[in-house]
Protein backbone atom coordinates (compact mmCIF):
# COMPACT_ATOMS: atom_id res chain seq x y z
CA UNK A 1 0.00 0.00 0.00
CA UNK A 2 1.09 3.90 -0.63
CA UNK A 3 0.14 6.37 1.30
CA UNK A 4 0.03 10.09 -0.37
CA UNK A 5 -0.56 13.38 0.72
CA UNK A 6 0.17 12.73 4.16
CA UNK A 7 0.87 15.56 6.55
CA UNK A 8 3.28 13.42 7.98
CA UNK A 9 4.89 14.09 11.78
CA UNK A 10 8.68 12.80 10.76
CA UNK A 11 11.50 14.06 12.95
CA UNK A 12 9.80 16.34 15.45
CA UNK A 13 7.86 18.24 12.63
CA UNK A 14 5.20 17.94 9.93
CA UNK A 15 5.89 17.17 6.32
CA UNK A 16 3.36 18.15 3.84
CA UNK A 17 2.76 15.94 0.62
CA UNK A 18 4.84 12.54 2.36
CA UNK A 19 3.86 9.32 0.42
CA UNK A 20 4.66 6.17 2.57
CA UNK A 21 5.35 3.13 0.98
CA UNK A 22 4.15 -0.15 3.22
CA UNK A 23 4.81 -3.42 2.73
CA UNK A 24 4.12 -6.54 5.19
CA UNK A 25 3.10 -4.31 7.93
CA UNK A 26 6.34 -2.38 8.07
CA UNK A 27 7.25 1.27 6.93
CA UNK A 28 9.39 0.44 3.44
CA UNK A 29 9.83 3.77 2.08
CA UNK A 30 9.31 7.58 2.74
CA UNK A 31 8.95 10.32 0.07
CA UNK A 32 7.29 12.09 -2.17
CA UNK A 33 5.47 11.02 -5.76
CA UNK A 34 6.27 7.49 -5.38
CA UNK A 35 5.81 4.99 -8.18
CA UNK A 36 2.21 2.99 -7.45
CA UNK A 37 3.72 -0.28 -9.45
CA UNK A 38 0.34 -1.89 -8.60
CA UNK A 39 0.09 -0.89 -5.35
CA UNK A 40 -3.38 -0.14 -3.41
CA UNK A 41 -3.39 3.93 -2.57
CA UNK A 42 -4.62 5.73 0.18
CA UNK A 43 -4.95 9.22 -0.21
CA UNK A 44 -4.95 11.02 2.38
CA UNK A 45 -5.66 14.82 0.99
CA UNK A 46 -3.27 16.56 3.60
CA UNK A 47 -4.85 14.71 6.67
CA UNK A 48 -2.06 14.66 9.61
CA UNK A 49 -0.46 11.72 9.95
CA UNK A 50 1.33 10.55 13.11
CA UNK A 51 3.14 7.17 13.96
CA UNK A 52 1.20 5.30 16.24
CA UNK A 53 0.65 6.34 19.44
CA UNK A 54 2.59 4.53 22.31
CA UNK A 55 0.99 4.17 25.96
CA UNK A 56 3.51 2.76 28.54
CA UNK A 57 0.84 2.56 31.22
CA UNK A 58 -2.48 1.56 30.70
CA UNK A 59 -4.51 -0.67 33.14
CA UNK A 60 -7.74 -1.88 31.09
CA UNK A 61 -9.68 -0.59 28.34
CA UNK A 62 -13.21 -1.04 27.13
CA UNK A 63 -14.44 -3.41 30.16
CA UNK A 64 -11.52 -5.77 29.92
CA UNK A 65 -8.25 -5.61 32.30
CA UNK A 66 -5.06 -6.87 32.29
CA UNK A 67 -4.86 -8.94 35.72
CA UNK A 68 -8.05 -11.09 33.87
CA UNK A 69 -5.59 -12.65 31.59
CA UNK A 70 -4.67 -13.54 27.98
CA UNK A 71 -8.25 -12.96 26.25
CA UNK A 72 -8.42 -9.37 28.23
CA UNK A 73 -5.03 -8.44 26.83
CA UNK A 74 -6.34 -9.48 23.27
CA UNK A 75 -9.18 -7.53 23.59
CA UNK A 76 -7.19 -4.47 24.53
CA UNK A 77 -4.96 -4.72 22.02
CA UNK A 78 -7.56 -4.72 19.51
CA UNK A 79 -9.10 -1.84 20.82
CA UNK A 80 -6.56 0.21 21.64
CA UNK A 81 -5.57 0.24 18.14
CA UNK A 82 -8.72 1.78 16.53
CA UNK A 83 -8.05 4.48 18.74
CA UNK A 84 -4.62 4.95 17.01
CA UNK A 85 -2.23 2.86 19.55
CA UNK A 86 0.69 1.14 17.90
CA UNK A 87 1.93 -0.64 21.15
CA UNK A 88 1.75 -0.78 24.94
CA UNK A 89 2.61 -2.41 28.46
CA UNK A 90 -0.15 -4.30 29.74
CA UNK A 91 -0.23 -3.34 33.57
CA UNK A 92 -0.60 -5.41 36.37
CA UNK A 93 -2.31 -3.95 39.87
CA UNK A 94 -0.86 -4.82 43.00
CA UNK A 95 -2.66 -8.73 43.47
CA UNK A 96 -1.59 -12.04 45.13
CA UNK A 97 1.38 -13.87 43.62
CA UNK A 98 -0.81 -16.26 41.66
CA UNK A 99 -2.72 -13.54 39.99
CA UNK A 100 0.32 -11.50 39.30
CA UNK A 101 1.84 -14.18 37.86
CA UNK A 102 -1.78 -14.91 35.61
CA UNK A 103 -1.82 -11.82 34.71
CA UNK A 104 2.16 -12.32 33.18
CA UNK A 105 1.15 -15.14 31.55
CA UNK A 106 -1.49 -13.92 29.45
CA UNK A 107 0.71 -11.00 28.72
CA UNK A 108 3.43 -13.65 27.51
CA UNK A 109 0.67 -14.93 25.50
CA UNK A 110 -0.34 -12.53 23.57
CA UNK A 111 3.34 -11.13 22.89
CA UNK A 112 4.38 -15.11 21.91
CA UNK A 113 1.56 -15.02 19.55
CA UNK A 114 0.19 -11.23 18.85
CA UNK A 115 -3.40 -10.35 17.44
CA UNK A 116 -3.22 -10.05 13.70
CA UNK A 117 -5.24 -6.76 14.00
CA UNK A 118 -4.03 -5.58 16.93
CA UNK A 119 -1.66 -2.79 19.13
CA UNK A 120 1.71 -4.16 19.89
CA UNK A 121 2.38 -5.68 23.36
CA UNK A 122 5.84 -4.79 24.10
CA UNK A 123 6.24 -6.35 27.32
CA UNK A 124 4.71 -6.17 31.21
CA UNK A 125 4.43 -2.50 33.13
CA UNK A 126 4.20 -4.08 36.52
CA UNK A 127 2.60 -1.45 39.14
CA UNK A 128 3.41 -3.63 42.16
CA UNK A 129 4.49 -5.24 44.48
CA UNK A 130 6.89 -3.15 45.90
CA UNK A 131 4.71 0.11 46.90
CA UNK A 132 4.54 2.51 49.91
CA UNK A 133 1.90 1.65 51.81
CA UNK A 134 1.15 5.22 53.08
CA UNK A 135 0.75 6.03 49.57
CA UNK A 136 -0.95 3.21 48.15
CA UNK A 137 -3.86 5.08 46.27
CA UNK A 138 -6.19 2.66 44.76
CA UNK A 139 -3.71 0.09 44.88
CA UNK A 140 -4.15 -2.99 47.52
CA UNK A 141 -1.94 -2.72 50.00
CA UNK A 142 -2.52 -6.28 51.70
CA UNK A 143 0.15 -7.97 48.35
CA UNK A 144 2.91 -4.96 49.16
CA UNK A 145 5.93 -6.76 49.48
CA UNK A 146 10.11 -5.76 50.08
CA UNK A 147 11.66 -5.44 47.00
CA UNK A 148 14.51 -8.66 47.00
CA UNK A 149 15.11 -11.86 45.05
CA UNK A 150 12.42 -14.32 47.03
CA UNK A 151 9.95 -11.79 46.28
CA UNK A 152 10.59 -11.00 42.69
CA UNK A 153 10.72 -14.58 41.79
CA UNK A 154 7.39 -15.46 43.62
CA UNK A 155 5.44 -12.46 41.62
CA UNK A 156 7.12 -12.72 38.25
CA UNK A 157 7.19 -16.76 38.04
CA UNK A 158 9.36 -16.99 35.89
CA UNK A 159 8.45 -14.48 33.98
CA UNK A 160 10.90 -11.48 34.25
CA UNK A 161 11.78 -11.63 30.90
CA UNK A 162 8.42 -10.03 29.63
CA UNK A 163 8.70 -7.24 32.31
CA UNK A 164 9.75 -3.99 30.52
CA UNK A 165 9.24 -1.43 33.24
CA UNK A 166 8.63 -1.77 37.25
CA UNK A 167 6.70 0.78 39.52
CA UNK A 168 9.00 0.55 42.91
CA UNK A 169 9.41 2.96 46.03
CA UNK A 170 12.81 3.33 46.51
CA UNK A 171 12.76 4.18 49.85
CA UNK A 172 11.92 0.67 51.09
CA UNK A 173 14.01 -1.64 52.46
CA UNK A 174 16.46 -3.08 50.03
CA UNK A 175 14.89 -1.07 47.19
CA UNK A 176 18.31 0.67 45.87
CA UNK A 177 20.59 -2.16 45.67
CA UNK A 178 17.31 -4.47 43.52
CA UNK A 179 17.06 -1.18 41.87
CA UNK A 180 20.21 -1.83 40.64
CA UNK A 181 19.84 -5.36 39.93
CA UNK A 182 16.69 -4.67 37.96
CA UNK A 183 17.94 -2.09 35.37
CA UNK A 184 21.39 -4.54 35.08
CA UNK A 185 18.99 -6.77 33.79
CA UNK A 186 17.48 -4.13 30.77
CA UNK A 187 14.08 -3.45 32.61
CA UNK A 188 13.06 -0.22 33.38
CA UNK A 189 12.63 1.14 36.99
CA UNK A 190 9.92 3.65 37.83
CA UNK A 191 9.64 5.58 40.75
CA UNK A 192 5.90 5.86 42.16
CA UNK A 193 3.56 5.09 44.85
CA UNK A 194 6.40 6.29 47.45
CA UNK A 195 6.48 8.48 49.87
CA UNK A 196 10.33 8.88 49.00
CA UNK A 197 12.19 12.29 49.90
CA UNK A 198 14.16 14.34 47.15
CA UNK A 199 17.41 12.54 47.96
CA UNK A 200 16.06 9.24 47.74
CA UNK A 201 14.88 10.21 44.73
CA UNK A 202 18.20 10.93 43.36
CA UNK A 203 19.85 7.94 45.15
CA UNK A 204 17.62 6.12 43.17
CA UNK A 205 18.40 7.31 39.63
CA UNK A 206 22.14 7.16 40.60
CA UNK A 207 21.37 3.16 40.99
CA UNK A 208 19.49 3.57 37.53
CA UNK A 209 15.86 4.54 37.87
CA UNK A 210 14.59 6.52 35.29
CA UNK A 211 11.02 7.01 35.18
CA UNK A 212 8.16 8.31 37.47
CA UNK A 213 5.24 6.82 37.66
CA UNK A 214 2.09 9.59 37.14
CA UNK A 215 4.07 12.08 38.65
CA UNK A 216 2.53 14.34 41.30
CA UNK A 217 0.32 11.72 41.80
CA UNK A 218 0.89 8.92 45.02
CA UNK A 219 3.55 10.25 45.81
CA UNK A 220 5.53 13.35 48.29
CA UNK A 221 4.63 16.86 47.07
CA UNK A 222 6.26 19.75 45.87
CA UNK A 223 7.17 21.86 48.90
CA UNK A 224 9.59 24.37 49.03
CA UNK A 225 11.62 23.24 52.05
CA UNK A 226 11.15 18.95 50.48
CA UNK A 227 10.81 18.78 47.08
CA UNK A 228 9.39 15.28 47.15
CA UNK A 229 9.32 13.02 44.58
CA UNK A 230 8.46 15.97 41.71
CA UNK A 231 10.86 18.73 43.09
CA UNK A 232 13.46 16.19 42.36
CA UNK A 233 12.53 14.96 39.22
CA UNK A 234 11.75 18.04 37.91
CA UNK A 235 15.38 18.75 38.25
CA UNK A 236 17.34 15.65 37.19
CA UNK A 237 18.11 15.03 34.04
CA UNK A 238 18.12 11.33 34.02
CA UNK A 239 14.38 11.17 34.97
CA UNK A 240 11.23 10.67 32.47
CA UNK A 241 8.37 11.79 33.72
CA UNK A 242 4.95 9.93 33.30
CA UNK A 243 1.64 12.14 33.44
CA UNK A 244 -2.01 11.90 32.94
CA UNK A 245 -3.19 15.23 30.95
CA UNK A 246 -6.36 13.97 31.78
CA UNK A 247 -7.12 17.59 33.60
CA UNK A 248 -8.15 15.70 36.73
CA UNK A 249 -5.06 14.29 38.16
CA UNK A 250 -3.48 17.18 37.73
CA UNK A 251 -4.55 21.01 37.09
CA UNK A 252 -3.48 22.02 33.75
CA UNK A 253 -0.81 24.61 35.04
CA UNK A 254 1.42 21.40 36.59
CA UNK A 255 0.91 19.56 32.69
CA UNK A 256 2.92 23.22 31.79
CA UNK A 257 4.94 22.93 34.42
CA UNK A 258 6.09 19.20 33.78
CA UNK A 259 6.18 20.18 29.84
CA UNK A 260 8.55 23.09 30.73
CA UNK A 261 11.28 21.36 33.32
CA UNK A 262 11.01 18.06 31.58
CA UNK A 263 11.02 19.30 27.81
CA UNK A 264 9.30 17.06 25.08
CA UNK A 265 11.50 14.10 25.18
CA UNK A 266 11.02 13.71 28.72
CA UNK A 267 7.69 14.41 29.59
CA UNK A 268 5.61 10.95 28.66
CA UNK A 269 2.61 11.13 28.05
CA UNK A 270 0.24 8.46 29.90
CA UNK A 271 -3.27 6.87 30.49
CA UNK A 272 -3.06 5.28 33.56
CA UNK A 273 -6.97 3.82 31.90
CA UNK A 274 -8.89 1.60 33.72
CA UNK A 275 -11.62 -0.63 32.34
CA UNK A 276 -14.22 2.24 31.96
CA UNK A 277 -11.95 3.55 29.20
CA UNK A 278 -13.91 3.79 26.10
CA UNK A 279 -16.96 3.35 27.97
CA UNK A 280 -19.69 5.39 29.22
CA UNK A 281 -20.01 6.16 33.36
CA UNK A 282 -20.89 3.48 35.73
CA UNK A 283 -20.10 1.27 37.94
CA UNK A 284 -16.39 -0.52 37.06
CA UNK A 285 -13.98 -2.96 38.91
CA UNK A 286 -9.98 -2.33 39.47
CA UNK A 287 -8.40 -4.77 41.04
CA UNK A 288 -11.18 -6.37 42.51
CA UNK A 289 -12.49 -2.62 44.07
CA UNK A 290 -15.48 -1.35 42.61
CA UNK A 291 -14.51 1.98 40.97
CA UNK A 292 -17.37 4.96 40.47
CA UNK A 293 -17.26 6.73 36.73
CA UNK A 294 -19.09 9.92 36.73
CA UNK A 295 -18.43 12.52 34.01
CA UNK A 296 -15.54 10.94 33.08
CA UNK A 297 -13.55 10.78 36.68
CA UNK A 298 -12.70 6.97 38.00
CA UNK A 299 -12.98 7.32 41.87
CA UNK A 300 -13.13 4.29 44.91
CA UNK A 301 -16.50 4.69 46.97
CA UNK A 302 -13.94 6.63 49.31
CA UNK A 303 -13.47 9.11 46.55
CA UNK A 304 -10.07 8.33 45.90
CA UNK A 305 -8.95 7.99 42.60
CA UNK A 306 -9.05 4.84 40.50
CA UNK A 307 -7.11 4.99 37.28
CA UNK A 308 -8.26 7.23 34.42
CA UNK A 309 -10.72 7.31 31.21
CA UNK A 310 -8.31 9.19 29.06
CA UNK A 311 -7.80 7.42 25.29
CA UNK A 312 -4.03 8.24 23.76
CA UNK A 313 -6.14 10.03 21.37
CA UNK A 314 -7.67 13.02 24.12
CA UNK A 315 -4.20 12.86 25.54
CA UNK A 316 -2.96 14.23 22.25
CA UNK A 317 -5.43 16.80 21.99
CA UNK A 318 -5.69 17.97 25.34
CA UNK A 319 -1.95 18.31 25.65
CA UNK A 320 -2.56 21.20 22.72
CA UNK A 321 -5.20 22.38 24.64
CA UNK A 322 -2.94 22.98 27.75
CA UNK A 323 -0.50 24.99 25.93
CA UNK A 324 1.95 22.25 23.79
CA UNK A 325 2.21 22.80 20.06
CA UNK A 326 1.19 20.03 17.88
CA UNK A 327 4.76 18.91 17.22
CA UNK A 328 5.36 18.65 21.27
CA UNK A 329 2.46 16.72 22.20
CA UNK A 330 3.35 14.46 19.51
CA UNK A 331 6.74 13.89 20.51
CA UNK A 332 5.01 13.26 23.97
CA UNK A 333 2.93 10.56 22.77
CA UNK A 334 4.64 8.40 20.44
CA UNK A 335 8.26 8.40 20.80
CA UNK A 336 9.21 9.89 24.04
CA UNK A 337 7.21 7.13 26.00
CA UNK A 338 8.52 4.45 23.17
CA UNK A 339 12.48 5.84 24.09
CA UNK A 340 11.61 6.14 28.14
CA UNK A 341 11.61 2.44 27.95
CA UNK A 342 14.66 1.55 25.94
CA UNK A 343 12.39 1.08 22.80
CA UNK A 344 13.49 3.17 19.35
CA UNK A 345 11.15 1.27 17.15
CA UNK A 346 8.05 2.37 17.56
CA UNK A 347 6.30 6.40 17.86
CA UNK A 348 8.66 7.13 14.94
CA UNK A 349 7.47 7.21 11.02
CA UNK A 350 10.78 5.85 9.57
CA UNK A 351 11.83 3.06 7.66
CA UNK A 352 11.57 -0.54 9.09
CA UNK A 353 9.25 0.44 11.75
CA UNK A 354 5.72 -0.90 12.16
CA UNK A 355 3.51 0.85 9.79
CA UNK A 356 0.56 1.59 12.46
CA UNK A 357 -0.73 5.34 12.36
CA UNK A 358 -3.05 7.75 14.06
CA UNK A 359 -5.06 10.02 11.44
CA UNK A 360 -6.20 13.59 12.38
CA UNK A 361 -8.28 16.03 10.38
CA UNK A 362 -6.48 19.92 10.13
CA UNK A 363 -8.08 20.75 13.34
CA UNK A 364 -6.66 17.36 15.01
CA UNK A 365 -10.09 15.48 15.34
CA UNK A 366 -9.00 12.18 15.10
CA UNK A 367 -10.10 10.42 11.66
CA UNK A 368 -9.30 6.85 12.66
CA UNK A 369 -5.78 4.18 12.45
CA UNK A 370 -4.57 3.18 9.31
CA UNK A 371 -2.48 0.09 9.55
Amino acid sequence: MIIRNARAFINGVFNDNTDILVKDGKIAQIGSNLPENGEKVLDLGGDVLLPGFVDVHIHAFMGKDTMNGEEAVRHMSRELKKFGVAAFLPTTMSASPEDTCKALDGIKAVMDTPEKDGAIVLGAHMEAPFLSESKAGAQPKQYFVLPNEENWQLYTGGNEGIVRMITMAPEKEGALDFIKRLTESGITVSIGHTSADAETVHAAADHGANHITHTFNAQTPLNHRAPGVPGAAMVDDRIACEFISDGIHLHPDIVRLIMRCKGKKLAVAITDAMEAAGMPDGKYQLGGQDVFVKEGAARLEDGTLAGSTLTMVRAFQNLMAFGATAEEAATMTTSTPAESIGNSEMGMIKVGSPAIFARFDEKYEFVGTIG
